[in-house]
């Protein structure tokens, strides 16, 4: 029973970090579908830009509990023994919930960044690394006014501070995966930093 309490863990993780909170929320107070504003991505820095900020906290906040609240959940089953898990399935499970914030079924697949569902997902299993890194985006948003260099910043920092801490290779190489999945989602911003057209 294992493999089938640890597949449908690991679903349930992907379809709650799938509700994309950023498309929803704005639709709800604007009437306007924020992928055709802004950046077009449904995280919490273009929420702001179109919707304002008290809904982009509102976006923020739902996307870190979409990443904290199945982690949680594991490690509390795990703690009181109630199901048969893997031991690691912490890993996939915080895996799946940033996979699902960045290609969510019910946006055909697409979806955001994972920068705030990342952190959410991160802040049980590397508790440490997780503050450093959101100390050093404050640090590179504040130096250089942009987000997106920030968010680069939190994806260079998570695996690299884990490993000066002496973190097991499981966190390093989960983290590892964060930092490649944050990356990637961020190729686009890369390009419009070296063109100069990225948006604060």
């Amino acid at each position: 029973m294992t493999f089938f309490w640890d597949y449908a863990l690991i679903l349930i993780a992907y379809m709650l970090g799938s509700f994309p909170a950023g498309y929803v929320y704005t639709k709800i107070s604007t009437g306007k579908d924020i992928r055709n504003f802004g950046s077009g991505n449904i995280g919490s820095t273009n929420v702001k830009r179109i919707a304002g900020s008290k809904i982009s906290i509102y976006t923020q906040i739902t996307d870190m509990a979409k990443g904290l609240l199945p982690v949680l959940f594991v490690l509390l089953i795990q703690e009181y023994q109630l199901l048969s898990i893997s031991q690691l399935l912490i890993y996939f499970v915080a895996l799946a919930t940033i996979l699902g914030h960045n290609f969510s079924f019910a946006l055909k697949f697409k979806g955001g960044k994972g920068v705030n569902t990342t952190l959410g997902a991160s802040v049980l299993i590397a508790p440490i690394s997780v503050f450093i890194s959101v100390a050093i985006y404050f640090i590179v948003k504040k130096g250089f006014k942009f987000v997106s260099l920030g968010s680069m910043a939190i994806a260079i920092c998570l695996p690299l501070s884990a490993y000066f801490l002496g973190r097991d290779q499981h966190t390093i190489l989960y983290l590892l995966a964060c930092s490649l999945f944050i990356f990637v989602r961020h190729t686009a911003n890369i390009k419009r930093l070296f063109k100069g057209t990225e948006l604060r």
